[in-house]
């Protein structure tokens, strides 16, 4: 019979990092435990400095109370507070950081600094921690008044927990959506949040109102639509006040900010009741912005639920909800003067109603009596969506002897099976580090055109023209894209933006002998050999033998492997459902050989993510007639949506891109007529 297992008392550091990993989820989590202990300190300006979504820097600068001198050796560790002293106290909390547990959490996953000066000391002490205890006596040093807290690396002894997170991008903006929502609800305070090295990309005054913040942060077509909401109950002992967005605006997107007691909460039976209040005005899968703070009797709220502390309960939480949502729909039912609707007028030429003797006229007019010519309405929306995005795409065969191109790590037949997250972090496991990359990187976003990149990002697909160009829309104008040109540059932004993560297209069922491949380029007009070139059989062996020698740079980077027999195995997938074309890669394998500067770093990323790109782009003229519906179908759902979600295109691609047609100028031709 088996013996029962041995009851043992975990270690004390392992206990620590269990409750770190509850309290701090994410950066954001961090930064939100951050952000209310400098509130807690009276702070009239906060700025919060942030690098690689806050997991290599998340810095917090503060003008508060500080941190007294004595207190330093015992801050970061675990449940030490000055908020409380018996557990009673937690029945009238009125305070956010109360249970002295976040930056005991951050100095177990984390290396942790601190800054701080008080009023009474005549300079800053300067500390740093490491699993709840200080590494070394604080330092004395220069500094203001408050306090600069530091995080470096965040999660570095928890590479599980790093690897489910999201891309730096994405973490920076559940960063700014943390830091907009206490923006506006503290709208006294000042605050600032920037990447590490650049310009604010969130900034609000100190001293300004909630209004000014909602319009800064969320922009005018919300302020503009705001609705203030206030109620008073003396019942339940509680008081609300907001803004709720009036019918006329709507968004796929909800924007919610809810605040209890000035913490910033999840209560999904408001939400809930939002919702329902809406559904009579909006259309479905529209949704409003609202922003509700309540003021609830602290002996009536247990705030102590939830290790994030997102969620609080509360006595009387169906009644105050139900009291809520009847004030809302009271308000909304007074704001329907700001729906704009518009009515058909009559065209020339049509006849007179009895009685009518105004005159006809071809423009739409709105209920405010605004005009919107024929000319300049929008006729599509780029939001919509296709029913084509869901359908089945054929697999592509490498050859005719069955050898084929398989796509590892995704679905290769649906375009909506999008990675999950775990996928996802799991190929997400390097971070670039390399100052080439990083630099080319920044050549990209800097030569970004912002009016290219707009008008990429709505356009609405017409149509395939042939092989290299294709028809979109955007707003009034017509358009014929270049698609190979802009395929180029997408390719190659994809081949440094994932470089090191790539996943991969694998040979199936056996590799291909590379010199063989190149013997074919070889015999090629496009590889313009010559007798004076030399025997083709020589060039295709040393030609083979330079990528065996570079296969390591390759299959680091790139995920592209040639393995010591000199066969390829895998190729790098780009984007997913999109497979090269297989007339040309052997010419690709030759110039790889040939057009790739090998021996300086910068000189090989560049030449090489040219070349390949280059090859991800053409698209071959028998493949075309084989299987013309599958390449219109690629065209549309899979490259140009990759261009609307990733292509940050430079100005000279503006030459690839063609205007055919423009609305307000065809009416100027057609009323000539």
């Amino acid at each position: 019979m088996a013996e029962p297992g041995i009851i043992k008392k975990l270690d004390e550091v392992v206990v620590n990092r269990i409750a770190a990993g509850e309290i701090i989820q994410r950066p954001a989590n961090a930064l939100k435990e951050l952000l209310e202990n400098s509130l807690d300190a009276k702070s009239t300006v906060i700025q919060v400095t942030v690098k690689s979504g806050g997991l290599k820097l998340l810095q917090i600068q503060d003008n508060g109370t500080g941190i007294r001198r004595e207190d330093m050796a015992i801050v970061c560790e675990r449940f030490t507070t000055s908020k409380l002293t018996s557990f009673e106290d937690l029945t009238n909390i009125a305070t956010f950081g109360f249970r002295g547990e976040a930056l005991a959490s951050m100095s177990h996953v984390a290396h942790l600094t601190i800054q701080t000066k008080t009023a009474k000391e005549k300079c800053a002490y300067k500390a740093s921690y490491e699993d709840g205890k200080l590494k070394a006596p604080p330092k004395p040093c220069a500094g203001n008044q408050g306090t600069i807290i530091t995080i470096e690396d965040l999660f570095y002894n928890m590479p599980q927990r790093k690897q489910a997170l999201k891309s730096p991008n994405e973490e920076f903006q559940r960063i700014s959506n943390v830091m907009s929502k206490y923006a506006i609800h503290n709208s006294k305070v000042g605050f600032t949040l920037k990447r590490y090295g650049e310009q604010p990309s969130i900034k609000t005054p100190p001293n300004s109102s909630q209004q000014t913040n909602i319009e800064i942060l969320y922009g005018a077509s919300i302020a503009k639509e705001l609705l203030p909401v206030e109620l008073k109950d003396d019942v339940h002992k509680f008081q609300m006040k907001g803004y709720i967005t009036k019918v006329n605006y709507s968004s796929k997107k909800a924007i919610t900010l809810f605040f209890i007691n000035h913490r910033l909460v999840e209560v999904s039976s408001l939400k809930t009741a939002l919702d329902n209040v809406y559904s009579t005005y909006l259309p479905r899968g529209m949704h409003p912005f609202a922003y509700i703070s309540l003021e609830i009797n602290p002996s009536n709220i247990d705030v102590n639920v939830h290790p994030t502390k997102h969620e609080v309960h509360f006595l009387y939480e169906d009644e105050i909800v139900e009291k809520i949502k009847q004030t809302l729909e009271a308000q909304l039912l007074g704001s329907n003067e700001t729906r704009t609707f518009y009515k058909q007028l009559k065209m020339p030429g049509a006849s007179e109603s009895p009685g009518d003797g105004k005159e006809h006229d071809s423009t739409l007019k709105s209920v405010n009596g605004e005009r919107i010519n024929p000319q300049n309405m929008i006729r599509t929306d780029s939001k919509e969506q296709s029913m084509y995005k869901f359908l089945h795409v054929e697999g592509v065969k490498l050859n005719d002897s069955g050898c084929s191109m398989t796509l590892s790590g995704a679905s290769s037949t649906s375009t909506a099976a999008e990675e999950s997250f775990r996928e996802v972090a799991k190929r997400k496991t390097k971070e670039v580090k390399l100052t080439s990359i990083l630099n080319m990187q920044k050549k990209i976003e800097d030569s970004c055109s912002v009016e290219m990149r707009k008008m990429i990002k709505e356009l609405v697909f017409v149509g395939v023209v042939d092989k290299q160009f294709a028809l979109f829309q955007h707003e009034t104008r017509l358009y014929m894209g270049d698609t190979i040109k802009l395929s180029e540059e997408l390719f190659y932004q994809r081949l440094l933006y994932e470089f090191e993560n790539h996943q991969i297209i694998s040979i199936k069922p056996e590799p291909l002998p590379v010199k063989d491949l190149i013997k074919l380029a070889l015999d090629t007009p496009e590889s313009g050999w010559t007798e004076e070139d030399g025997d083709k059989e020589e060039l295709a062996q040393r030609a083979s033998e330079i990528l065996i020698e570079k296969s390591p740079i390759m299959r680091e980077y790139f995920s592209m492997n040639i393995n010591s027999n000199g066969e390829l195995e895998t190729i790098p997938c780009l984007i997913t459902q999109h497979m090269p074309s297989k007339v040309f890669l052997p010419i690709y394998l030759l110039r790889l050989a040939t057009e790739v500067e090998w021996e300086v770093e910068e000189e090989c990323f560049e030449t090489f993510c040219r070349e390949t790109a280059r090859y991800y782009a053409k698209v071959s003229e028998v493949e075309l007639q084989e299987m013309p519906k599958q390449h219109h179908w690629v065209t549309e759902h899979v490259i140009y949506s990759a261009f609307k979600k990733y292509l940050l295109p430079p100005s000279r691609l503006r030459k690839h891109v063609y205007e055919l047609a423009n609305l307000p100028a065809l009416y100027r031709v057609f009323e000539r007529c």
